[in-house]
């Protein structure tokens, strides 16, 4: 019966241009439950959701919200309704405080003014509750990626919503913060909120959720309960396959050494402190750590993002001093916060791909060709299986995976030889994240040298050849990752973790 959930999704359907990017859709959510929605990049789940906040308009269908047929506006309306999301792309207002982003636009208010004390007071109950050790009035720029999302999930639960949708919480989150998310999670069940729990961490899914939706291309494949679930049962049912292995096979072949970095400190926090370390030709060199150890610094610094303040860095024997682009000595970064510093959200994928490399699509007149443009967009989309309807699809509408490919063809557009990777499969599905261990894989077997960050100690074992763990700035340890055990990698990363 209809009173038994919060939220029913009734044969949801949405079709743009020649694409049927929803067909039939059902999903129901039932109070003081989690409910897993999963399946790889495109398959339909953020059309979903959007439709669902009124994002979108469905061409078919029904919401039925507390056994009510809805149809909302636009997302302020589904606030004022109870029913609230907290997106794995953040939208927050950066230069302003914490306690604003949480109640902006519905300010406690002192006649014509706002009430500055009871805005603090009410968000600094609220992070409390959370056990979230915040200065409301601190910039959110100032926050690292994980805090920022954790202020995010307070603003959801400040609505007092009912249903609270989380899209891919954990992406940022360290261990111990995943925690204390799942325990938030129990809290918001305990008051009977229904949460629609988006992600790709198959494990984490299996441990938190109650039921499981998996959708692939568009279509509603199955809903389970999660305790009549396994890894390998979701991975066949979102990829239509068996997936006997995770990782693609490694066939090391390490060459000289390509990139040696010698005692560098950098000069703004967090910081990178005293750090050493060599990469060879033929190399994947995964580099772990906890959230603040200076894993994406120390990428920055190599590319030329932060300032240095002593050390030094190698490239094929040659000191580089930064006074090249980095293009000229072969190097090229692939950045953690895509939305941020990745995409250009107002370009289609073309100017996406080339924006780096626009020198290769200048005709004899040294004038961009639109046909060289069209040349080396088609190369990426076919190199990376990017799936769209057209080259000149807005990046924006893209999947977070596509989003994802799109940007490593760029990079692969200038033929480096040092490919730095942070996060690179950050909010992938499995599918896709396969495809991208392999393309690794592929560019170390070239000679090409891999640096990569990952949160997932898994992938950095499955994929790279040694592990750079980093803790506090500085390089903990580097174990061979045929060797490596998790229990190893956490002790390095807590040592010297204040």
């Amino acid at each position: 019966m209809a009173e038994e959930f919060l939220l029913q999704m009734k044969n949801i359907s949405k079709r743009f241009g020649g694409v049927q990017a929803l067909d039939s859709v059902q999903l129901d959510l039932k109070p003081g439950s989690v409910h897993a929605l999963m399946g790889e990049n495109g398959a339909g789940k953020s059309t979903l959701m959007k439709c669902l906040f009124g994002l979108y308009i469905m061409d078919a269908g029904e919401i039925l919200f507390k056994g009510q047929s809805v149809r909302f506006s636009g997302p302020n309306e589904a606030l004022k309704a109870g029913v609230a999301m907290v997106q794995q792309e953040l939208e927050q207002v950066q230069e302003t405080s914490v306690m604003n982003n949480i109640y902006l636009g519905r300010f406690p208010m002192k006649g014509p003014f706002i009430d500055d004390k009871k805005l603090y007071e009410d968000t600094k109950q609220l992070l409390e509750e959370f056990d979230l050790h915040i200065d409301p009035k601190a910039k959110i720029s100032s926050l690292s990626v994980s805090m920022k999302q954790m202020v995010d999930i307070v603003k959801a639960v400040s609505y007092d919503a009912s249903v609270i949708v989380l899209d891919e919480p954990t992406s940022s989150l360290t261990e111990k913060e995943t925690e204390h998310l799942f325990e938030v999670i129990e809290r918001l069940k305990n008051r009977g909120c229904g949460i629609i729990y988006i992600s790709h961490k198959m494990d984490e899914v299996l441990r938190i959720s109650d039921t499981v939706t998996i959708m692939r291309d568009g279509h509603w494949i199955g809903t389970n309960p999660t305790s009549n679930m396994t890894v390998d049962e979701l991975i066949r049912m979102m990829v239509a396959r068996e997936m006997n292995d995770r990782f693609p096979p490694k066939h090391p072949n390490i060459g000289e050494v390509s990139l040696k970095v010698e005692h560098l400190t950098t000069v703004y926090a967090p910081q990178v402190l005293d750090l050493s370390f060599e990469a060879h030709k033929g190399e994947v060199l995964g580099i772990a750590g906890l959230v603040g150890a200076g894993r994406t610094e120390l990428l920055e610094s190599i590319f030329g993002l932060r300032k240095i303040q002593s050390g030094d860095i190698f490239i094929n024997g040659e000191k580089y001093d930064h006074k090249k682009p980095p293009k000229e000595v072969g190097l090229t970064l692939l950045t953690e916060e895509r939305r941020a510093t990745g995409i250009f959200p107002l370009l289609d994928i073309r100017w996406n791909t080339v924006s780096s490399s626009l020198e290769k699509v200048l005709n004899k007149y040294h004038l961009i060709s639109n046909k060289l443009v069209e040349e080396k967009t088609q190369w990426a989309v076919d190199a990376m299986h990017i799936k769209t309807e057209s080259h000149r699809t807005l990046i924006s509408n893209l999947s977070g995976g596509n989003q994802q490919k799109v940007l490593l063809g760029r990079c692969l557009l200038n033929d480096p030889q040092i490919l730095l990777l942070d996060e690179p499969t950050r909010g992938i599905d499995v599918g896709a994240k396969y495809e991208i261990y392999q393309l690794i894989l592929e560019l170390a077997d070239q000679g090409r040298t891999v640096i990569f960050v990952s949160s997932e100690m898994q992938e950095l074992m499955g994929v790279a050849d040694r592990i750079m763990v980093m803790s506090g700035g500085r390089c903990a340890g580097i174990v061979p990752a045929a060797e490596a055990t998790q229990e190893e990698i956490m002790r390095l990363a807590a040592m010297y973790v204040k």
